[in-house]
């Protein structure tokens, strides 16, 4: 993500910035990381939203509201929906979560989250290691976080991690094959990746030859 200029501010600043802005910021150990459209190739650069991104996120809401109009207890919330790690200090909008159960905010006036299931975050090429490594690390202080799912937009690749009972996560699906099923256990979900991939016509042709 691309910090605005060196300055900290304490979690009350941030939020009381972020209830006037015109555009929403994650937040990380002081410093406000505004989610434009920001190139780079670090780990803090944040590139805004493009087509398929935004349409990889769109078919997964779709395919988990439909779920949910059948198997009750669980709904989904897309990136408008700020989540707070406690623990590590962390805002983030991821771009879908899922929480089972009554959800818990942070309090009535900031809205954040703290009890996500279910965390998914669709790929970019600014945003991939970051997503994948640190920001993977700071969810995993949350307490209820027990599945992860991680879509490319780059081209058609998926990841799920996944919590024992021990703690301990585990990769338990890695697949470029539009045909696989995805095994969301968590809310008890099988999801087929050609769905997730559907009207992503932007992706080169050879993404989508099956190996």
């Amino acid at each position: 993500m691309t910090a605005l200029p060196k300055k900290y501010y304490t979690p009350e600043e941030y939020l009381e910035l972020e209830e006037k802005a015109a555009y929403k910021s994650e937040y990380i150990h002081g410093e406000i990381f505004p989610m434009g459209d920001f190139e780079g190739d670090t780990p803090e650069a944040m590139a805004g939203a493009k087509p398929v991104h935004n349409a990889i996120r769109e078919n997964l809401s779709g395919e988990l509201h439909i779920h949910f109009k059948k198997k009750k207890g669980c709904r989904s919330y897309s990136s408008d929906q700020r989540v707070l790690i406690p623990t590590t200090g962390l805002y983030a909008y991821p771009d879908l979560i899922v929480v089972c159960g009554k959800p818990e905010f942070s309090d009535s006036q900031t809205g954040s989250l703290t009890n996500p299931a279910l965390i998914v975050e669709v790929l970019s090429q600014s945003t991939a290691n970051y997503d994948r490594s640190e920001k993977f690390e700071l969810y995993r202080d949350i307490a209820t976080f027990r599945e992860y799912l991680l879509i490319d937009s780059r081209r058609v690749w998926v990841e799920l991690w996944r919590k024992s009972e021990q703690g301990i996560w585990s990769l338990m699906l890695e697949s470029k094959l539009l045909e696989a099923v995805i095994h969301l256990e968590t809310i008890g979900a099988d999801l087929l990746l050609a769905d997730l991939y559907a009207n992503t016509e932007d992706l080169p042709e050879t993404v989508f030859r099956i190996r």
